[in-house]
């Protein structure tokens, strides 16, 4: 018995109907490359899609880096013509410094030959105060004590008074003159800077202040080791100045101390010479190195007021400063810098 598929096997196929089923098979193969070949482009143009979106955003982004190249670039010329202004204004600052500083140089040109100018004319003051004054003041001198020895007979206590009165004024005024051409002198000479032991100098003017008053026992005290470059004569005379004011105003004292030494200053080290003398009013320690100006009676402590004037310019010359502590009854510290000393 034969089965269903073996009878429909044998069966024969319509005439055409193997073409028309090879037709839909080509059709149908035709139909899958074309959706093969659409599916193919499509992605084709998803890639230039994203393609393009690439390069437009890489275009954004070197838009933003363009944009802030031209901000920078626009913020280096601000900057630029901010600094050639002030290019501008400093160079016209340095125009005008260099006008002040020429007009400057011109007037020091001035002062400098006025001061030449005065010097000379000081030179002959001072030639005429050392010959002119001191002849008629060694006359009225002379002529005191020649009355004082040769007529002492015919004068009453009175008139032998008076001559001496004479005699110490004319001493006196001689004194002034000689202060006043030193003074003079310490203004005008030049200097000769070297190392100079200021510890020798010291012990070396205390030793002839000594020699002056022998009966009288003070106590010096000079450090050792003071040093500095300084002229010599010049600093011998600030001493002997310094000192011999210590050894004045220390005369009323039974025990006399006066010491030499260095302290740290402001100003880096200072020298002093201290005493427990008279002193001062500390108020008036700025009038203390003036000329002529003092601060105690003749009668009481003898002196022209020079000296500390003549301190002053000498240290004033080295290129340092000078000052006082002081009260009264309670001895006095004069301290100087001087430029040559390390600090």
């Amino acid at each position: 018995m034969s089965t269903p598929t073996a009878v429909l096997s044998q069966q024969k196929t319509p005439p055409g109907a193997e073409r028309d089923w090879n037709s839909i098979e080509n059709g149908q193969r035709a139909l899958l490359n074309i959706l093969e070949d659409f599916a193919a482009e499509k992605t084709r143009l998803e890639d230039s899609q994203r393609a393009v979106l690439n390069i437009l955003e890489d275009f954004a982004t070197e838009r933003t880096g363009m944009e802030s190249g031209q901000r920078a670039m626009l913020n280096i010329l601000e900057d630029f013509d901010a600094e050639k202004i002030k290019v501008k204004l400093a160079n016209q600052q340095l125009e005008s410094e260099m006008e002040e500083r020429k007009r400057a140089e011109e007037e020091t040109l001035r002062v400098n030959r006025e001061v030449v100018s005065a010097n000379k004319e000081l030179e002959a003051f001072s030639y005429s105060v050392s010959h002119d004054l001191r002849a008629p003041l060694r006359s009225i001198d002379g002529f005191s004590q020649a009355l004082l020895e040769d007529c002492a007979g015919a004068l009453d206590e009175q008139g032998t008074n008076y001559l001496r009165r004479v005699r110490a004024a004319t001493q006196r005024m001689g004194q002034l003159i000689d202060d006043m051409l030193n003074l003079s002198r310490m203004t005008r000479a030049a200097m000769h800077p070297e190392r100079v032991d200021i510890s020798a100098l010291a012990r070396a003017v205390a030793v002839e202040l000594e020699r002056t008053q022998p009966e009288r026992l003070v106590n010096f005290q000079v450090a050792d080791d003071l040093e500095s470059m300084a002229d010599a004569h010049l600093l011998r005379i600030v001493l002997e100045n310094l000192l011999g004011n210590a050894w004045k105003f220390t005369s009323k004292r039974a025990h006399a101390n006066i010491a030499v030494g260095s302290a740290k200053s402001s100003g880096g080290l200072a020298y002093f010479v201290r005493d427990n003398g008279a002193g001062f009013d500390p108020s008036y320690a700025d009038r203390l190195f003036g000329a002529f100006q003092r601060l105690h009676a003749t009668t009481e402590f003898p002196g022209t007021g020079i000296g500390l004037a003549t301190v002053q310019r000498i240290i004033h010359r080295h290129g340092g400063r000078v000052w006082a502590e002081g009260a009264v009854d309670r001895g006095a510290s004069f301290y100087f810098t001087l430029a040559g000393t390390a600090s």
